[in-house]
């Protein structure tokens, strides 16, 4: 959906960050021939008491593969994104988007099929990561293991007691 090739690389242009878009379904590749060292990445949703990381689909898929690597994999978010109210990971709602963003693309004259006639598909917007994927979350207030956000809840804007 394009939104690294967006924002993300505008943002690191003007922090003069070396940087290089590439489509989703090559980075296992470059990975495999050490032409990605580090991975960076959002997150939409994070769990403040377990460290799980809900984002883009894809993003577990790119955590799994830098993990196989031995590539760092870091999750970069402002505090707003924190949620410390969730306990599961398993309890994050998945957006479900509609199955005509995968079968067809736009022509030039409305959609084109792209899959077989009759053929169902799957389109989940978002998924979610482990914490022992992911090497750290980079927050304004410093790089944290992403099971010690709770410990440093106080620190990150977080609820005091410990409910």
């Amino acid at each position: 959906r394009g939104q690294g090739a967006a924002l993300t690389a505008w943002e690191m242009a003007r922090e003069g960050i070396s940087h290089e878009i590439i489509a989703d379904s090559a980075a296992g590749h470059l990975m495999q021939r050490g032409e990605i060292d580090l991975v960076i990445t959002g997150g939409d949703r994070v769990l403040g008491r377990t460290g799980e990381v809900a984002n883009k689909i894809g993003t577990y898929t790119h955590a799994v593969l830098a993990r196989r690597h031995r590539i760092p994999f870091y999750v970069a978010i402002p505090l707003s994104t924190l949620d410390w109210q969730m306990t599961s990971g398993a309890k994050i709602p998945i957006e479900e988007r509609e199955p005509e963003e995968v079968l067809t693309a736009n022509g030039p004259r409305g959609p084109v099929c792209t899959a077989n006639p009759g053929s169902g598909a799957r389109n989940p917007a978002f998924d979610v990561t482990p914490p022992e994927l992911i090497s750290g979350i980079i927050t304004p207030s410093g790089i944290l293991k992403p099971r010690a956000l709770w410990r440093q809840r106080k620190r990150l804007g977080g609820p005091s007691q410990q409910d």
